[in-house]
């Protein structure tokens, strides 16, 4: 969440920032400027009459002291009315406030100065690539062919006991699955990371912390009777940790890694490019979560897009990294880059990566601080977070880039983990 500070100073440049996300926001911005002005009206007045109901008071007591009985009962008469109208005054306050924050988040993060103007995925900016590209070959098939006959990954069960978007994965694709969980979360806690097992359902508090809720509300499975969210990614909870906390400086940079399933409705999506592992409604993801100084919050971001770029080079798996337009980006992101693999049989590039730097829109949200050493002072901390790798996608590469005859071949660095090199059909 953007803040009111910012506003008031930089107010014709929050308004072209979010123009890069095609977000259109004088209208709102000079509402809040407005209700603002208002606010601080009231609050004002509140104080004004605070310090004459203080005055009074002590009036009253010398009143009483004097045997001035008269002017004493006057003057508590005087109180009783600046107190009703300093009830009327708070309410107006709170109402006023209430405004300003629906209004507030309402309004996307401010795109970094380095993100480039667009409004589709054909606007994004290639920044590198790397891995060598199968060979086009017609005998080749898409995953969801390749194991029609297997059932590792059985589609049809998934939709006779849940529904279509939940399959089920069956002997060697289940170990895959577990291999590729093990070998990221070991990857991570090489890396400096510490690991986390953090509840794949959270509250309210939470989802709105992270800017899930009120932007995404309707991409979120809802346990109604409990006011709770399945998680649409361990982002939630795990940058949820630090809400309300204030850190020390000294203790930055903050890096956490967990393992957890990940439920996300996806409405409205249709067509060939959400078939098998494509788009799932729930899928294994490794999340990475830092929290960062401001002052070297993007050399977190580089670190944590070097960090995913070698897990791809490790399974060696094609890939490109693109740096997101303002029109492809989240609402609450400043800075994303997108990771991709090539998968031969569908002959396309496949996301299976997002990093991203939230500056400080979400620890506003948040109140998550930090404060310098001797410094009473707080000041917002900058989060992070990235996928360190989303499943799904990542096998159906596996599992399409290769192919050799009946077999798969296991990438060599998951040998340890899956106890085979390759997958029989």
């Amino acid at each position: 969440m953007l803040t009111i500070k910012l506003i008031q100073e930089q107010t014709d440049l929050v308004a072209e920032r979010l123009r890069i996300k095609n977000f259109e926001a004088t209208s709102i911005l000079n509402e809040i400027l407005q209700l603002d002005d208002l606010r601080r009206s009231i609050q004002s007045r509140m104080d004004n009459q605070l310090a004459e109901l203080n005055s009074l008071s002590k009036q009253i007591g010398q009143f009483y002291r004097e045997g001035k009985t008269s002017e004493a009962e006057a003057a508590k008469e005087k109180t009783a009315e600046f107190k009703e109208q300093g009830r009327i005054l708070k309410e107006q306050l709170t109402q006023t406030e209430n405004q300003i924050q629906e209004l507030l988040v309402q309004l996307p993060n401010l795109p970094h100065e380095l993100v480039p103007a667009g409004k589709t995925a054909d606007d994004n900016l290639l920044i590198r690539s790397g891995g060598i590209i199968p060979t086009a070959d017609p005998e080749r098939k898409a995953h969801w062919d390749l194991l029609q006959s297997s059932k590792l990954i059985d589609f049809e069960l998934g939709n006779k006991l849940t529904g279509a978007g939940f399959p089920v994965y069956k002997k060697e694709a289940a170990r895959l699955q577990r291999a590729l969980i093990n070998f990221f979360l070991d990857q991570g806690i090489k890396a400096g990371y510490t690991e986390v097992q953090p509840p794949i359902l959270v509250n309210q508090d939470s989802a709105y912390g992270t800017g899930q809720l009120p932007d995404k509300e309707g991409q979120m499975y809802h346990a109604e009777a409990d006011g709770l969210y399945l998680i649409p990614t361990a982002e939630v909870p795990v940058t949820n940790i630090f809400r309300d906390e204030i850190l020390e400086a000294a203790d930055l940079p903050l890096r956490y890694i967990a393992y957890t399933p990940c439920f996300r409705r996806e409405a409205g999506s249709w067509g060939s490019h959400v078939r098998g592992l494509n788009r799932l409604h729930q899928f294994d993801k490794v999340e990475i979560v830092q929290v960062r100084h401001p002052q070297n919050s993007y050399q977190g971001l580089d670190e944590m897009v070097n960090y995913v770029e070698s897990l791809v080079s490790l399974l060696n798996l094609p890939y490109r990294i693109i740096r997101l337009c303002g029109g492809d980006m989240s609402f609450t992101s400043a800075m994303t880059y997108d990771f991709e693999v090539w998968a031969a049989g569908q002959g396309r590039w496949l996301e299976v990566s997002s990093v991203s730097n939230f500056e400080s829109f979400q620890a506003n949200r948040l109140k998550l601080r930090f404060k310098e050493k001797g410094d009473k002072r707080t000041t917002l901390a900058h989060t992070l977070n990235g996928s360190a790798l989303a499943l799904p996608r990542i096998v159906a590469a596996i599992l399409e880039n290769n192919q050799k005859g009946n077999e798969i071949m296991i990438p060599e660095i998951l040998h340890p983990y899956t106890g085979f090199d390759r997958i029989s059909l």
